[in-house]
């Protein structure tokens, strides 16, 4: 499971990453979405070096190449994208960062996984659904698929993605309830993470 998450404030950002750490997740995936997102995203990666030392941190959200090696450059593990852009693989590629394009069809995804992409994004999910991916299994069963949009930590919905053939699964503010993250309830968003996990080593 890979929690997708922005925030402009640092502080915060440091805090969900801590909670989603205690949490048990070891993949993070902060997003280029807002004014100095990057500023944000080098901040913590030195912080979860500290306090997060088993966390990999990567980067959401990126659309370009000159993006990617921005990131790059900050210490992103992976970069993550809502779409395929050859470029972005070949920055990547360059530095042995896995990327993870956004797939919406059969051919996207036959095209990311030429260009060197092992694990592909299937998005968004909530409009493509389980039976795609079970669908792109059966003539290409070697693909790693990645699903965002349409994930909840509930058995039902994690059940039918894995079933369907997910590797794994990327979750956004249903991870981060809007009133958790007011109430700062950090320890409500770790128990968040920790079930979420249980649930996916019991589906898959």
């Amino acid at each position: 499971m890979v929690p997708v998450f922005y925030n402009s404030d640092l502080e915060t950002s440091k805090q969900v990453v801590k909670a989603c750490y205690e949490g048990g997740v070891r993949v993070f995936e902060f997003t280029n979405r807002g004014d100095f997102a990057h500023e944000i995203f080098g901040e913590l990666v030195k912080y979860a070096a500290k306090e997060c030392p088993e966390m990999i941190m990567g980067i959401g959200s990126i659309v370009d190449a000159p993006t990617t090696a921005l990131y790059i450059q900050l210490g992103a593990n992976f970069i993550v994208g809502p779409l395929f852009n050859p470029d972005v693989a070949k920055v990547a590629n360059r530095r042995l960062v896995p990327y993870a394009p956004g797939c919406a069809t059969v051919t996207e995804v036959g095209y990311a996984q030429e260009a060197g992409c092992d694990i592909c994004k299937v998005f968004p999910g909530d409009v493509l659904g389980a039976n795609f991916v079970k669908g792109l299994k059966v003539p290409m069963p070697w693909s790693n698929l990645m699903v965002t949009g349409g994930v909840k930590p509930e058995e039902t919905n994690l059940k039918t993605w894995f079933d369907a053939g997910v590797t794994c699964v990327g979750m956004g503010s249903n991870l981060f309830p809007a009133d958790m993250m007011k109430a700062g309830d950090w320890a409500g968003i770790s128990k968040l993470c920790a079930d979420a996990l249980a649930i996916i080593q019991k589906v898959r």
